[in-house]
């Protein structure tokens, strides 16, 4: 399970817009998937994880009628030292220019995104989770990734970074 609560976590957060309520709803996804049945999860886990953490993030923000963004790239920032700090920060900045462009797409592109790239969901898998179907879900994935490729060659500060 700590290899799912990273990936659910930044999932989460981008959903309520807060980490602290997004780590309390990847507790409620555990403690749900403690109660369930083995035999009835053991085929799609990842799906069941996603939706279930979905479904309650959604359920967070009806409650709390508020969202904010939150940066993906502040959720993974991790520190370093030495010789890495200064290829660290660059790779942080690319990928922060990155997740800037990524938060400017249509919600359900940005979503599908997401679930493909960081929770490493299959099309079918995000079909289940998002109840778009698998056709959809690799048009939005397709447009999406397209429209980051597009304003990434036309920003120099993103392409300049290797």
């Amino acid at each position: 399970m700590a290899d799912y609560e990273k990936p659910l976590t930044r999932y989460a957060a981008h959903i309520t817009g807060d980490v602290e309520r997004a780590r309390e709803v990847v507790q409620d996804t555990f403690l749900k998937l403690c109660r369930q049945k083995p035999a009835q999860i053991r085929n799609h886990l990842a799906q069941w994880l996603y939706t279930v953490c979905r479904n309650r993030a959604l359920d967070v923000l009806r409650k709390e009628r508020r969202m904010t963004g939150i940066s993906d790239a502040q959720i993974q920032l991790q520190a370093h030292s030495g010789p890495e700090l200064s290829a660290a920060l660059e790779k942080e900045e690319q990928i922060s220019d990155v997740l800037k462009i990524l938060n400017t797409l249509p919600a359900n592109q940005q979503e599908v995104l997401r679930l493909k790239f960081q929770g490493d969901l299959s099309y079918g898998e995000i079909s289940r989770v998002t109840s778009l179907t698998v056709s959809n879900v690799g048009f939005l994935i397709h447009t999406g990734i397209k429209t980051i490729r597009e304003r990434v060659q036309t920003q120099p500060a993103i392409r300049r970074v290797k």
